[in-house]
């Protein structure tokens, strides 16, 4: 039997997500964007009866409205925007007091979150020499908006948890069509060491995003990309 899923957010993203759906025994059933979905106008009770999961990758104002709406009629929730951390206190609670499932992340990629593992690993294991600084820079298409990216921000929210509490550079270059790279290096009086992670389709977005999807089926509570993968 397929997952039914509702898109929330139709751009590229969400057209990607949809384009590959089938492969991961997927159906999407709603697909909702600025021009059908004005104020959550779109989620209601006949247009979500079928609805297993809905995938947000609308933006960081709409998520606020959309997300007390889905918790209302029980639907669990894949969230790929960023920008909401300010709300994020209101967000979890809503999600505790419903009781629904949720999978947010700021990179979907699997590749990213094992990176994400990998750079957790190091900020721990450099910690304790007060003679190595760290630097994140990562660099995207002149298209993109924010910066620092939201995986940026999440790899620094990594290291600082690491107990990394050292200084750590953050830069970003916006140019052209460069792909999505976010690079993290330790460098002390003799020697450097750069992890790097370099994103070459969207696809791999969307196929993070529908496991999440498949994975988030049935569960309550508040997950990431990391316990969607078992990564510790």
């Amino acid at each position: 039997m397929s997952l039914h899923i509702a898109l929330i957010g139709y751009g590229r993203m969400g057209r990607a997500i949809d384009e590959l759906s089938s492969t991961y025994g997927c159906d999407v059933v709603e697909r909702l964007d600025i021009n059908n979905n004005v104020e959550g106008a779109g989620i209601d009770d006949a247009r979500f009866a079928s609805v297993d999961v809905a995938i947000d990758f609308s933006i960081a104002a709409a998520l606020a409205t959309n997300l007390p709406k889905l918790a209302k009629l029980g639907v669990n929730l894949v969230v790929g925007t960023t920008g909401w951390n300010a709300d994020e206190g209101a967000i979890k609670q809503v999600v505790k007091d419903t009781g629904i499932g949720m999978v947010h992340a700021a990179n979907f990629s699997i590749g990213v979150n094992v990176f994400q593992a990998i750079v957790d690993r190091a900020a721990t294991l450099f910690e304790g020499y007060d003679d190595v600084g760290a630097w994140i820079h990562e660099g995207h298409h002149a298209a993109k908006v924010d910066a620092p990216s939201g995986t940026a921000l999440a790899l620094e929210a990594t290291m600082r948890e690491a107990g990394y509490m050292h200084g750590i550079d953050v830069s970003s270059t916006r140019a052209g069509t460069m792909p999505g790279t976010h690079t993290v290096g330790f460098d002390g009086p003799f020697e450097t060491i750069t992890l790097t992670h370099t994103t070459r389709d969207r696809a791999t977005f969307a196929r993070g995003a529908l496991e999440a999807a498949r994975w988030i089926k049935g569960k309550r509570g508040w997950f990431t990309m990391r316990d969607v993968l078992g990564l510790k």
